[in-house]
């Protein structure tokens, strides 16, 4: 447990960083940071993905409670739309980095694709979410952050069913669109919502 760790240690400033959200088709893209002590309790850590919702839930808070630091970000529909999703994902990434209280001394991203400008040592690391602790840390992070704004999205817009598929393009969601058309949490520049706006 981190009680007991010396919270300015080197080995303690290490930041796990990943995103979640690229591929839907709504909603915002998320990103979380996290340093994790030298010795933690979570159970399951693992790539979001490869858990439950129940179980991400329950690890969120366990991450929070334990983390040395953490910090969520997202960028927005808009930024998605006036930059493109990957360079969005960046940003969202390079927000979560920034805003970490204390600050890591070193970074270690999730993917081949590294934010321009920041100001600490980072490196990438393919399939980090199920290699290194941090990264799967922070995965859950971004995933159960992003899937509450789709919960809210989804009482908004009940009709679209957000809550069941998190903005994915699922067979539901697509006809949903077909019926209803887009609003403003869609991504405009993601097909079909792109081919719409050209009818």
């Amino acid at each position: 447990m981190h009680s007991n760790m010396e919270p300015n240690s080197s080995y303690n400033l290490i930041a796990g960083v990943d995103e979640a959200g690229r591929g839907p088709l709504a909603g915002g893209v998320y990103a979380a940071a996290v340093i994790l002590p030298k010795e933690y309790d979570l159970p399951n850590l693992k790539d979001s993905k490869k858990l439950t919702g129940l179980q991400r839930e329950k690890l969120n808070q366990q991450i929070q409670n334990q983390a040395i630091s953490f910090a969520i970000a997202n960028a927005s529909v808009s930024e998605i739309e006036s930059l493109n999703i990957l360079q969005a994902t960046l940003l969202a990434m390079s927000r979560a980095i920034s805003k970490l209280k204390p600050q890591a001394r070193q970074v270690q991203i999730d993917g081949n694709q590294m934010p321009k400008n920041l100001t600490i040592p980072a490196e990438c690391i393919i399939k980090g979410d199920s290699k290194i602790a941090q990264i799967s840390a922070a995965s859950i992070l971004a995933k159960v952050a992003r899937d509450h704004e789709m919960l809210l999205l989804d009482k908004e817009y009940p009709e679209y069913g957000f809550a069941k598929n998190k903005g994915y393009g699922t067979k539901e969601h697509l006809l949903a669109l077909e019926k209803y058309g887009y609003i403003s949490a869609h991504r405009k520049n993601f097909a079909p919502i792109k081919y719409m706006l050209k009818d």
